[in-house]
């Protein structure tokens, strides 16, 4: 019951700061691969998805191999919390340095078993924001920055108001929504068709 009352809270306070941030909110892209690549595929997720999790550490590593890394495809991630421990990592990960960010999305997603589902997911997430290079006064300085939150949820309601997605991961691949994780080969067909 206490669950079910934290995430009624939770919600609400969303609720409250989709209202408050603005369109014209800035949200920092971290973008992986040749700006100018024929196709871009943009992730909604949250860092406490296991379905996201397992595309980060199964199928994400490939399509980097096969088409970021040969220019083909661009990539970015865009933060689709759903409660408070997922918006606090998506916070942190707005947080450490431009150049350590992809690192950092990387490790939160091959360690969430290990520190998303804890007692105590605030200490692992902190743990995990001093080896990106943060200090304690970095981590909280990020945390009460009311503005980010605010620019992280603009970016989930315009996620669920414009393309119409309810859970992660969810992608588009150009113009081309796609839904769930799924295998390597459907999200290779994908692209391949994208790049005809």
């Amino acid at each position: 019951m206490k669950t079910f009352i934290r995430f009624i809270a939770f919600a609400f306070f969303l609720i409250a700061a989709s209202q408050s941030a603005r369109a014209e909110t800035e949200y920092k892209e971290h973008v992986v691969g040749k700006a100018d690549a024929p196709v871009t595929i943009i992730e909604y997720a949250s860092y406490t998805c296991p379905h996201c999790a397992n595309f980060h550490t199964q199928i994400l590593p490939q399509i980097k191999k096969d088409f970021i890394d040969t220019g083909k495809v661009k990539y970015i991630f865009r933060d689709f919390p759903f409660e408070r421990v997922g918006a606090t990592a998506a916070m942190l990960s707005r947080c450490v340095a431009p150049s350590r960010f992809e690192g950092f999305n990387s490790l939160l997603m091959k360690q969430q078993d290990q520190w998303a589902h804890s007692e105590n997911p605030a200490a692992g997430l902190f743990k995990l924001a001093k080896l990106a290079g943060m200090s304690q006064e970095m981590i909280d300085s990020c945390l009460a920055d009311e503005k980010l939150l605010d620019k992280i949820v603009a970016v989930r309601k315009e996620a669920m108001d414009e393309h119409g997605f309810d859970s992660t991961p969810s992608f588009l691949i150009n113009d081309e929504k796609v839904v769930g994780s799924g295998e390597y080969e459907k999200f290779k067909n994908i692209i391949e068709n994208q790049l005809k």
